[in-house]
């Protein structure tokens, strides 16, 4: 008998302040590299893959780039729905419900969990089809290994004839320490793994019957939906008016026909630093260490050093935590309150509560390396074969230095091939571009100089990612290009190249 498909569906959502200075607003914790380099998307789309290759994400849209470089770098496939709004999981699993044949097998998995053993997680996820091909929805419960009160709880029922699921007799939420030994001490319950498998037009029904206002609005946000590439926007104004609630309170609570699957393995929702530093083993002294760390007449000392050397001395309990512009340093019975500094830098106005050094964009990233009056420094890396909008600041002119690799820059309508040790000014008000035409990563140190140096001076003309909003008049019609921009779209075309001059060269034009 031929094994049914199973079609991943990631929900990508969440802010993830538990995980500050790490996790912010604009790298929720789920696309940061936490885990051996590589984020906890990644990994979970790469543990998913052992399903199937063809994975569907829902998605913030200020995230969309995120999500599609993960799914690049794990080798995956499929599409990205993209919510304009957040509005929990009930929402994002109607969309992508919606989005599927009645008949598909959907395993929705949030993007945020780590489990090391692939192949038992794969394992746990087939013996639940039978159940789920019954009509019933599946969830997946997790032994738990102490009396947590992070996670909510299952209780499985009698077992059914399939010898894998059992029927699920209640739903407890997040209890408290005593409520939560007392389950523990009483045997059957297993923490709610927040990951679910059932037939998409099964997911409709429950939805239509129990919280008919939410499938009615994603079914107006789907049958509007815009396609951009690998992106499925969802429509605004109907998406909006969706009430927020989670598929457990919307559904699962009400729903009778529900099933668990216990899956035996190590799992982890890694929701603040105390469940990071589980994920790396403890020295003699109980002290874990991540990257470039050392402790020295330390105890249960948690280090996490991607970047710098950090080194402990004397630290009894702590948990230290390194990013290039924000330094978390806590004891140990804090970490569930992180989320308070988070807080507290908001209401100060500080770009650090929410806002990354290190900012991604679809052709690669900038690094903001420096910055002061009138003056910033970048530094930009740049994709094999992409390039950045043609484009032009009202305020600021520009260098850029080559560092590695070969750049091709267009200048008001003039493309030059800036090699590795050369240079390029961009006027301001020029009309630019810039472009990696080779096979290897370009970086780019850019020096930014001028009055006003913010992020929204940017008007784009072209864009191979959508991203040219100010070019739309207000009935939607595209605005004609300035004949600058004509030409050097033209330019950018063609092949007639100029060669740069090198960093020193005393011809380098000044700044204005």
């Amino acid at each position: 008998m031929t094994t049914p498909t199973i079609h991943p569906v990631v929900l990508c959502g969440g802010s993830g302040t538990r995980l500050w200075p790490l996790s912010r607003k604009t790298l929720p914790k789920q696309f940061a590299p936490l885990i051996g380099n590589k984020s906890l998307l990644q990994l979970t789309l790469e543990r998913l893959c052992s399903l199937n290759r063809d994975i569907t994400c829902v998605a913030s849209e200020d995230h969309r780039f995120l999500v599609r470089e993960a799914v690049d770098k794990a080798g995956a496939t499929g599409r990205q729905i993209l919510e304009p709004v957040a509005r929990n999981t009930a929402a994002a699993m109607a969309a992508a419900a919606l989005r599927a044949d009645p008949d598909d097998l959907l395993l929705f998995a949030p993007a945020d969990h780590h489990i090391p053993d692939t192949a038992l997680f794969a394992q746990t996820v087939r013996s639940g089809i039978d159940a789920a091909l019954a009509g019933r929805i599946v969830t997946f419960g997790v032994a738990p290994s102490f009396a947590s009160t992070a996670y909510g709880y299952i209780e499985a029922g009698a077992p059914a004839a399939d010898g894998h699921s059992h029927a699920v007799v209640r739903f407890v939420e997040k209890p408290t320490a005593a409520v939560a030994e007392s389950l523990i001490l009483h045997g059957g319950y297993c923490w709610n793994a927040g990951i679910f498998l059932a037939r998409a037009g099964i997911l409709v029904a429950a939805l239509r019957t129990h919280a008919p206002d939410i499938l009615e609005a994603c079914e107006r946000a789907t049958a509007a939906i815009t396609a951009d590439g690998s992106f499925d926007r969802l429509d605004r104004e109907a998406f909006e008016a969706c009430r927020s609630d989670s598929i457990d309170y919307a559904v699962l609570e009400k729903h009778e026909a529900i099933s668990v699957v216990k899956f035996n393995g190590n799992w982890s929702d890694v929701g603040s630093w105390n469940a990071v530093a589980t994920l790396h083993p403890q020295d003699g002294s109980g002290n874990r260490l991540s990257g470039n760390a050392s402790a020295l007449r330390s105890s249960d000392t948690f280090i996490h050093a991607p970047h710098r050397r950090v080194v402990a001395l004397g630290t009894r309990g702590l948990i230290i935590v390194d990013t290039p512009d924000a330094v978390l340093v806590a004891g140990a019975d804090c970490a569930e309150q992180v989320g308070e500094v988070v807080r507290m830098l908001a209401a100060e106005g500080q770009a650090e509560a929410t806002e990354h050094r290190r900012v991604v964009r679809p052709w690669g990233a900038y690094d903001k390396l420096d910055f002061g009056e009138r003056f910033q420094v970048k530094r930009l890396t740049v994709k094999p074969g992409a390039k950045l909008s043609l484009q032009m600041h009202h305020h600021r002119a520009e260098h850029w230095i080559v560092v590695q690799g070969t750049a091709k820059a267009t200048c008001d309508g003039q493309v030059t091939l800036v090699r590795e040790n050369e240079s390029i000014y961009l006027p301001l008000g020029a009309i630019h571009r810039l472009e990696n035409p080779g096979k290897t990563m370009l970086e780019v140190i850019e020096v930014q100089t001028g009055g006003y140096l913010g992020e929204d001076d940017i008007v784009r003309f072209d864009d191979t990612y959508g991203r040219c909003p100010s070019l739309k008049a207000r009935g939607g019609d595209a605005l004609p290009l300035p004949d600058a921009a004509v030409a050097a779209a033209a330019a950018a075309a063609s092949v007639p190249v100029v060669a740069a001059m090198p960093v020193a060269a005393p011809q380098l034009a000044p700044a204005p």
